[in-house]
């Protein structure tokens, strides 16, 4: 892994300016995870499940951003990544990916759900979770990913130690 170059998040602010600063250090996160790695490297098993490599959680989390941002706030019907049926464990499997078209998507879904918890005018903007049938905050959503970015960076811990022995925040 190359040097740490995250932004950490702010010892005080706003809650929304503390929720984008720690969303975007966990994005940041994976991001530093995978770095350096060859496309080959990145699609390394580390442990079950069988399918889970670090190109596979980039994936995963793109389709993440965008059942969570896009099609709550802006298209209920947007089609997923990488699943028709919104299978979320589709993702995973990441044997004929590569970095450039993984990241891609990744990147392309952050930057749609920056903009629109930039232009919300308050958390509490609303959107239709089309999965429940019910309406969520932006706060709610914003908390989500970032317990989904949490977590799943825990695993990419465990997998950058088996393509490396690498370990770290």
């Amino acid at each position: 892994m190359t040097d740490d170059r995250r932004m950490g998040p702010p010892r005080f602010g706003s809650e929304r300016d503390m929720l984008r600063a720690f969303l975007d250090y966990h994005r940041a996160t994976l991001a530093m995870k995978c770095e350096g790695l060859t496309d080959e490297e990145l699609r390394e098993r580390s442990m079950p499940p069988p399918g889970l490599s670090l190109l596979g959680l980039v994936r995963h989390m793109a389709e993440v951003e965008r059942a969570w941002f896009r099609r709550v706030f802006e298209d209920n019907d947007a089609p997923m990544v990488w699943s028709a049926d919104i299978d979320f464990q589709a993702a995973y499997d990441a044997s004929a990916s590569t970095r450039r078209e993984a990241f891609a998507a990744w990147e392309a879904e952050v930057e749609n759900s920056r903009r629109i918890e930039r232009e919300a005018e308050s958390l509490d903007r609303a959107g239709h979770q089309p999965r429940w049938g019910e309406d969520v905050s932006l706060r709610m959503v914003m908390v989500h990913v970032l317990l989904e970015y949490g977590r799943h960076n825990g695993h990419a811990d465990l997998l950058r130690e088996g393509v490396d022995g690498t370990v770290g925040a």
